[in-house]
């Protein structure tokens, strides 16, 4: 299947698709993960991940836009979602530089910026080495990713 939407649902108690993100849940705040859930995950899903990104955010790297500000991966396929401050899985490493989830933060007076958390399902329980990049990251799960779909929220500073 590759990237595309699937019927894979997301969503979280800590806000609503389009809506603001607290400042809990970014730099300015407890720069804590929200809870994230999902349902609807395809037939022969073994696995899942989570990726956290602002498309938003200026160009960092020449090839690459946005700012990754969460990969988090080894979720077992019976898993429906994360509690807050989930850390019972494997973190890959951030635009922050650090194994761990990197709330919002934009530039101040940038503007709003969308914050894409991705779920991808996946065929294979995948059991990937701690601190893979988003790209590392990829390269490794794109042949397995069977269903993915995503919650948007948003912030501003």
């Amino acid at each position: 299947m590759g990237f595309a939407l699937s019927s894979l649902q997301v969503r979280s108690s800590a806000f609503g698709t389009h809506e603001p993100i607290p400042v809990r849940y970014t730099g300015d705040g407890d720069d804590v993960a929200p809870s994230i859930y999902w349902q609807g995950a395809p037939e022969g899903t073994q696995g899942f991940a989570v990726i956290c990104h602002d498309p938003d955010a200026p160009l960092i790297s020449p090839g690459s836009y946005g700012f990754v500000h969460w990969v988090y991966y080894n979720i077992p396929g019976e898993v429906n979602g994360l509690e807050e401050g989930s850390e019972a899985y494997t973190n890959g490493v951030t635009d922050f530089g650090r194994q761990a989830y990197g709330g919002p933060m934009p530039p101040e007076g940038h503007g709003l910026h969308h914050y894409y958390f991705w779920v991808l399902a996946l065929d294979q329980a995948l059991n990937l080495e701690p601190g893979l990049t988003l790209w590392q990251f990829l390269d490794q799960v794109e042949p397995h990713v069977i269903g993915m779909n995503r919650l948007i929220g948003t912030y501003e500073r």
